[in-house]
């Protein structure tokens, strides 16, 4: 931790990714002087300013000048023209990104040959420090440097090392996975106002129901489906529930929404 209160670190984009892993520094006891962050919104500068004490830039490169680790918190569409700017940086500075498909052979051809990259694929939950980020090192990139990016990323949740090659998957399963739970509640809220519940108690059932899941599952360690034959009571009402979804078949539903976002991931990545 002692390097991580020392690390320099500045964000090239201030939205909510990088609004997430500056409030889990400073929980971290990173001191706002060591943090930056630039944007072209000036209404998200006096944001950070105001929640972190933070200084922030409009320019890219006067929030870079001496930070340890750049971290890329641009929307995939913008990095090619972000990067060129921070290129004279990547002779000290490590560079961390988290855009969603852009391989680390595109990042390191655009910033130099002496650029270290390291990638890393977090989620939304990162904005309650419930996060999950998967992470991999680029072609010049330290165990060091990975490490470092780690210490960074667990500011706002866990961390697991996956080949770049499987970074896709990963984006489809835990980038993009929050929003596929969120449809499942709002179809279990409707499910549950069609039944006759108020809608404020499905709203509240339908969060402590899936919340509550999700601990019991991360806590027992057991897999999901020893849980869910657990809950399952033979010619009961969940058993019930559960061949409806087999019918319907609910495996290839979730196959077919994850290869969908395999590929988008793909297409962004080939630019």
């Amino acid at each position: 931790m002692t390097d991580l209160l020392c690390t320099r670190v500045a964000f090239i984009g201030a939205g909510n990714m990088a609004e997430a892993m500056v409030s889990g520094l400073r929980r971290a006891g990173v001191p706002p002087e060591n943090i930056r962050a630039s944007d072209i919104r000036p209404e998200q500068l006096e944001r950070f300013r105001r929640l972190f004490g933070v200084a922030t830039y409009a320019a890219n490169a006067d929030a870079a000048r001496d930070a340890d680790v750049i971290v890329l918190a641009v929307k995939p569409q913008q990095m090619a023209a972000v990067l060129p700017e921070l290129a004279p940086f990547s002779r000290v500075a490590l560079f961390l990104s988290i855009a969603a498909g852009i391989p680390t052979a595109r990042l390191e051809a655009a910033l130099g040959s002496s650029a270290r990259v390291v990638r890393a694929m977090p989620n939304t939950p990162a904005l309650v420090g419930a996060g999950i980020a998967a992470l991999c090192r680029g072609a010049r990139a330290t165990e060091g440097d990975l490490a470092l990016a780690e210490a960074l990323m667990r500011a706002v949740g866990k961390t697991v090392q996956v080949e770049e090659a499987l970074m896709d998957a990963v984006t489809a399963i835990s980038g993009s996975g929050p929003a596929y739970v969120f449809r499942i509640m709002e179809s279990l809220e409707r499910a549950a106002i069609a039944q006759g519940l108020p809608s404020e108690v499905a709203r509240q059932l339908v969060l402590a129901t899936i919340a509550g899941a999700g601990q019991l599952a991360e806590r027992t360690g057991r897999a999901p489906a020893e849980l869910r034959q657990q809950v399952t009571s033979k010619g009961g009402t969940t058993e019930a529930a559960l061949r409806e979804m087999e019918v319907r078949d609910l495996d290839g539903l979730f196959a077919a929404a994850v290869a969908a976002a395999v590929r988008r991931a793909r297409e962004l990545a080939a630019g």
